[in-house]
C-alpha cells in the first residue's frame, strides 16, 4: 500500500511538469518550422532555391517588419499565366523538337517551370493570330444557322487549339476566350460603322455556342466565354447597354441553354478606368449580372488601382481578373525604348504591377503574349480591324528564329514567382508593414499552408521580418529581386 501511494504521489506531482515539457517541445517544433525559399534577383538568381529558413521566437531586431494576420481574408486566387496565339505557336516551331518541349515546360510545368494556371486563348482573328489573314470562324454573309462554321485553322500546325493540347501535356490551367470582332457581315459596316446589327444577335450567340461546342469536341473545355475585348473604344465598337442586352437576351440564355459547363464574363475594358465607368451598366441589371461569374479588365491605363478596388468592393461576391497587358507601342509605350526588352531588371516594375493589382482584389493576372520572336512579333496585319503594321510587342519568352537562343525575360521570372507558388484557390490574407522600396504579400494555400511573396526594388539588401501567428523570420532580400517563402 505504501509503495503505491508513492507511486501515485510521484505521478500527480510530476503531470504539470511533463505538461510543460510537452508544451516547450510543441513551441520549439513549431518555432523551427522549415521555410522554403526562392529567389529571382539582378545578381543572377532565376527561381534559385536557397537554404531552408526557419521561424523562430525571438523579436523583431532591426530592419522592416511586416506582419502577417491570417485571421483576415481576402480574395481567392484562380491563378496566373499569358495569352495563347498563333504568333506563339509559330514561333516556337521554328525550334528544335526538343527545345519547343522545354519551352512549353517552362511555361506550363508546376514543377519543373513556372505552372501557368490561367490561361487567354482569343476566338478567331486577333493582332498576334498570324498564321495567315485575318479570320473568324464564319465568313459567309449571312450564316445564320452556322453551316459554314469551322475551327479548323486553330488545329493546324500553328493554331491555338494545338497550343493549347500541347500545353496541356505539361500542366492543366484554366482558359478564358475573349472575341475582338464578330464575322464583318454582322458589323453594320466594317469601314465605317463597327457595330453590331441587333437582327444579328441571335446568330452572334449561335456563333459563341458553337465555338463552345467544337472546342469541347477535340477535347478542350473554354472555362470563362468573354463577350468582347476591348469592345468600344478598340475593336467592335458596341456600348456596354448594348452588350447588357446581347448578354442577358441572347448569348447568357444560349450558352445556360447548350447545357455547356463555360461561365461569363461580361467583356474587357481596356482600362482598369474605362471598367470602372461603363461596367455597372450591366452589372446594376440583375437578369444580366446573373449570367456573369467573373469580371475581367486590361491595365493599359497604368494606373487606377483604386478603381478597381472601388469596382471590387460594389460587387464584392464576383471575382476580378486582370487579364491583359503587355509593353507595345501601339499601347503608348515609348518608342524611343526598343522592344523586346531582355534585361531581367525589367521584372521588377511587373512584380510592383502584379502586386497593386491584388492589392485591390484581383483573382487572377494574366500577361498579353506568352511567346514571341526577336522582333516582338510576327504580329498580325489586319488595319481595318485595328491590327497595325509594324506592331512591335514584348512577350514573357523570347526565341530568335535564326539563332533559336531562347530568353525567358524579367517579366516572365517576376510572374512564375506567382503562378508557381500561388496555386489556384490559395487565398490572400492581410499583411501590415511598410518599407520603402520592399513590399510583402502573403496568402494561405488550401492545404493549410503559407506563401509570402516579398519584393526589393532598392539598389541594396533589405532586411525584413516576417512574423507569422507570433513567431519571427529573418530574411534578407538581394537588391532588385523578388523571393518567395513558403512554409
Amino acid at each position: 500500500m505504501t509503495v503505491l501511494l508513492r507511486k501515485a504521489r510521484f505521478s500527480v506531482l510530476t503531470a504539470p511538469l511533463a505538461f510543460c515539457i510537452s508544451l516547450s517541445v510543441l513551441a520549439q517544433a513549431l518555432n523551427a518550422q522549415t521555410v522554403k525559399v526562392h529567389v529571382s534577383s539582378k545578381a543572377g538568381d532565376r527561381l534559385t532555391s536557397k537554404a531552408d529558413l526557419q521561424f523562430t521566437a525571438i523579436k523583431p531586431t532591426g530592419g522592416a517588419t511586416f506582419q502577417i494576420n491570417d485571421d483576415v481574408k481576402y480574395q481567392k486566387m484562380d491563378g496566373f499565366g499569358a495569352s495563347i496565339m498563333e504568333a506563339g505557336m509559330i514561333t516556337l516551331n521554328t525550334l528544335p523538337r526538343d527545345k519547343q518541349e522545354q519551352v512549353l515546360s517552362a511555361l506550363f510545368d508546376p514543377h519543373a517551370g513556372a505552372g501557368f494556371s490561367a490561361m487567354k486563348t482569343p476566338i478567331a482573328g486577333t493582332d498576334f493570330q498570324s498564321a495567315g489573314p485575318w479570320y473568324s470562324y464564319d465568313d459567309t454573309p449571312g450564316d445564320v444557322e452556322m453551316n459554314n462554321f469551322s475551327v479548323d485553322r486553330d488545329f493546324g500546325p500553328n493554331g491555338v487549339g494545338t497550343y493549347i493540347l500541347r500545353a496541356r501535356k505539361y500542366g492543366n490551367f484554366a482558359l478564358q476566350s475573349p472575341m475582338d470582332y464578330p464575322p464583318d457581315w454582322m458589323l453594320y459596316d466594317v469601314n465605317k460603322h463597327q457595330d453590331i446589327d441587333p437582327k444579328y444577335y441571335p446568330a452572334l450567340a449561335k456563333y459563341f455556342v458553337r465555338y463552345l461546342e467544337e472546342y469541347k469536341k477535340r477535347g478542350i473545355t473554354i472555362d470563362y466565354l468573354s463577350l468582347f475585348n476591348e469592345p468600344e473604344k478598340v475593336y467592335t465598337k458596341i456600348k456596354y447597354p448594348e452588350i447588357r442586352v446581347l448578354l442577358r437576351d441572347f448569348v447568357g440564355p444560349a450558352v445556360v441553354q447548350s447545357g455547356l459547363s463555360t461561365n461569363m464574363m461580361l467583356s474587357e475594358a481596356p482600362e482598369r478606368g474605362d471598367a470602372y465607368k461603363r461596367y455597372p451598366v450591366v452589372l446594376d441589371d440583375p437578369a444580366a449580372r446573373k449570367f456573369v461569374s467573373v469580371v475581367a479588365y486590361h491595365g493599359y491605363d497604368q494606373k487606377n488601382f483604386d478603381k478597381i478596388a472601388e469596382l471590387k468592393a460594389k460587387y464584392p461576391d464576383l471575382p476580378f481578373w486582370m487579364d491583359e497587358y503587355c509593353y507595345a507601342y501601339e499601347a503608348g509605350f515609348p518608342r524611343s525604348r526598343k522592344l523586346p526588352i531582355y534585361e531581367f531588371d525589367d521584372g521588377d516594375y511587373w512584380g510592383n504591377t502584379i502586386f497593386s493589382d491584388l492589392e485591390a482584389g484581383t483573382s487572377a493576372w494574366l500577361y498579353w503574349n506568352a511567346i514571341l520572336d526577336e522582333t516582338g512579333g510576327p504580329w498580325a496585319v489586319s488595319p481595318v480591324h485595328g491590327n497595325p503594321d509594324p506592331n512591335i510587342q514584348h512577350p514573357l519568352v523570347i526565341i530568335n528564329r535564326a539563332t533559336h537562343e531562347v530568353g525567358y525575360t524579367g517579366a516572365y521570372y517576376y510572374l512564375a514567382h506567382f503562378s508557381k507558388f500561388v496555386r489556384p484557390g490559395a487565398v490572400r490574407v492581410q499583411t501590415t508593414g511598410k518599407s520603402n522600396g520592399v513590399r510583402v504579400m502573403a496568402f494561405q494555400t488550401p492545404e493549410g499552408g503559407f506563401v509570402s511573396q516579398l519584393l526589393n526594388s532598392l539598389t541594396s539588401d533589405a532586411e525584413v521580418n516576417l512574423v507569422s501567428r507570433g513567431r519571427t523570420l529573418r530574411l534578407t532580400l538581394p537588391p532588385g529581386s523578388i523571393t518567395t517563402a513558403a512554409w
